[in-house]
């Protein structure tokens, strides 16, 4: 039976490669000098992780899942908040260094790509998730229509809508994300959501 892996380990493991990212980018980082940085086996190291591409997307991860979507008492102040969050987690050169360079790589890499998407963006829908639901629960917006697949369209929609325009704001046109741009983003997209969620609505049809 094999031994469960130790999560000390793979927190180093994954410190390590995000350093590593940030000193060689894509084309410089080696399984074997992670394992060196971490104080690893290259065994373990692969026991781990078949190749680089399945461990950086994971590096990529870990970092994504401490962002939390904050409950304020209203949807304005929510996503406000998650946005500052998200911004802040954007401004930290290990998670930034690690995005630009999966994403990179993605571009030509079909397999990759798909990795990146299941780990990375499908487990962050959640907070979109929670969102809505929260604000359905408010009565800020309407419930959800009885078409599941256009509810998961809308839920894409939202998520594309805000982590493209922060990461855009962040790692492209390398604005900062502070209070005063949360705040106009959030009533941009609000604005526009009211409509969009009556889209959803049979009698919006």
């Amino acid at each position: 039976m094999a031994r469960p892996r130790n999560a000390a380990t793979d927190a180093a493991i994954l410190d390590a490669t995000r350093a590593a990212l940030v000193e060689l980018g894509w084309s410089g980082l080696s399984m074997a000098d992670v394992a060196s940085r971490a104080g690893v086996a290259k065994t373990t190291l692969y026991r781990r992780w078949p190749g680089k591409s399945e461990l950086v997307v994971d590096a990529v991860a870990t970092v994504f899942d401490s962002l939390e979507l904050p409950d304020l008492g209203n949807l304005r102040d929510d996503l406000e908040g998650v946005v500052l969050s998200f911004g802040a987690l954007l401004e930290r050169p290990e998670t930034s260094a690690a995005l630009l360079a999966v994403v990179g790589e993605a571009a030509t890499d079909p397999a990759l790509q798909q990795r990146l998407r299941a780990t990375v963006v499908d487990r962050q829908k959640h907070l979109v998730v929670t969102g809505r639901a929260r604000a359905q629960a408010r009565g800020e917006l309407p419930p959800d229509a009885a078409d599941t697949a256009e509810t998961a369209r809308v839920v894409d929609l939202l998520f594309d809508v805000i982590a493209g325009a922060v990461v855009h704001r962040c790692l492209i046109s390398g604005g900062s994300v502070d209070r005063q741009w949360a705040a106009r983003f959030a009533a941009l997209l609000l604005g526009g959501l009211a409509a969009m969620e009556a889209t959803a609505q049979p009698n919006g049809e």
